[in-house]
């Protein structure tokens, strides 16, 4: 296209500021510039609803294209298409001609493409004696070249945003149907929580749904169903780990048994005799005479303590206290937990205790009960012996409350229990500040 040359359209049409705009632009092509005409074709064609064309408006431009010589749209190669309108309407399938002018004014209004009308409004081209095209009047591709680049990346966005709308109704849908199926399900359950009143908000977000949506519309009713969907979530499983609990509470679990019979980690039957049960020295082959005359001195005399004192007032029925020392050279890993890393009385044994019950999982009622059955030093005796044995108990509250049962029936001694510990830990046990 020759620099600085304006030209008007021949006959009635109108000059437009547009149009002039349009032939300036073309005039700022780079040198050397050159585009797969069929590649900005289908460029444009993702971009159209941006460029305000319509598809019969490219379907114009696609015949226009066929005109075109080289695949290759250059300024080299020159840049004016001149087919005659019949040319045109067979390539454009079968166009009328009314419609076709219709069209090709569109798309001059779009800037993709520019007349270049001869003094007598007909499209031909002269050649020179080498056959070579010397000055044509017909449409001009310019445009098309001088806003490749804006182009491309109009399409590029557009293919960016119908992904971004795909993915969005996707999620949308995903969202609805959980929504649904969730609600269903806590009606079916008979879960408590206002489900009328979420079930007519879940219908109130999808009578804003638009029948031709964007991603912007989308958008914000894909945050607020994630909301409800986030809260029935969290109301189920409230539920669900309530159940759990009362499951917990209420089923008796016992701990793994140790497959080897000479495992220290077994528990051995109680050596009180009015429980009913043999010496500890009798039913353990490995205890060594310095443990069978250690279980003879904890036994109770009359009305006294183990430990020498008066009897536990707290104690269970048919268990007394063992003194503090041994319970901590069993159970050295308790004294960690007590009030400044030590422990010196049973107070803080107890106070121990708690805070080893909470981090074990054993719940407070089941604590209560082995504090009623067996006394709270007693209690505090077996939580010890718990946290030493560690990963060799499946579910510690379980079995703190079947030992509490089986104290209550009189088959449980904490004697063979703290023994066992005493030999696990061998010499190099911890013991009392």
């Amino acid at each position: 296209m020759e620099s600085g040359y304006v030209t008007t359209p021949f006959g009635r049409r109108p000059m437009s500021l547009g149009m002039l705009a349009s032939q300036q632009l073309a005039e700022t092509i780079e040198p050397g510039m050159k585009r797969s005409k069929w590649k900005l074709f289908r460029a444009i064609c993702e971009a159209r609803p941006a460029l305000g064309v319509t598809d019969r408006a490219l379907t114009v431009l696609d015949a226009l294209l066929t005109f075109y010589p080289d695949d290759e749209i250059s300024e080299e190669k020159g840049l004016i298409v001149f087919p005659s309108n019949a040319q045109l309407s067979l390539r454009a399938r079968g166009m009328t001609p009314a419609t076709l002018r219709r069209h090709l004014a569109v798309l001059v209004e779009a800037g993709l493409i520019l007349r270049k009308d001869s003094p007598n409004g007909k499209r031909y081209a002269r050649r020179d004696r080498a056959g070579a095209i010397g000055e044509a009047f017909g449409f001009s591709v310019a445009p098309l070249l001088a806003r490749a680049v804006e182009i491309e990346s109009l399409a590029a966005q557009a293919v960016a945003d119908r992904e971004l709308l795909r993915v969005t109704r996707e999620r949308l849908t995903v969202c609805r149907r959980d929504i649904s199926k969730l609600i269903a399900t806590a009606l079916e359950e008979g879960i408590s929580g206002d489900w009328e009143g979420i079930s007519a908000m879940f219908r109130a977000l999808l009578a804003r749904i638009p029948r031709v949506a964007t991603a912007e519309d989308l958008a914000p009713l894909l945050d607020e169903m994630g909301l409800l969907r986030a809260e029935i979530v969290n109301m189920l499983e409230r539920r669900i780990k309530a159940k759990k609990m009362n499951a917990n509470e209420s089923q008796i679990e016992h701990h793994k048994q140790n497959s080897n019979p000479h495992s220290p980690y077994e528990l051995e039957p109680s050596f009180e005799p009015k429980q009913g049960e043999k010496a500890a020295a009798d039913n353990d082959p490995n205890a060594g005479p310095s443990d069978e005359r250690r279980l003879k001195q904890q036994k109770p005399s009359g009305g006294t303590s183990s430990a020498g004192g008066a009897a536990d007032p707290g104690a269970g029925p048919g268990l007394k206290s063992f003194p503090l020392g041994l319970v901590l050279q069993a159970c050295p890993s308790i004294l960690d937990y007590g009030p400044g890393g030590s422990i010196g009385n049973w107070r803080d044994l107890m106070s121990a205790a708690v805070v080893v019950r909470s981090m074990l999982g054993v719940s407070p009622s089941a604590y209560e009960e082995a504090c009623s059955g067996m006394g709270p030093e007693n209690a505090a005796t077996v939580i010890a012996c718990i946290l030493e044995r560690g990963g060799h108990i499946n579910s510690p509250g379980g079995y703190l409350r079947d030992l509490t049962r089986r104290t209550e029936r009189g088959e449980f001694a904490i004697g063979p229990m703290l023994m066992a510990l005493v030999r696990a830990n061998g010499p190099t046990a911890k013991h009392a500040s």
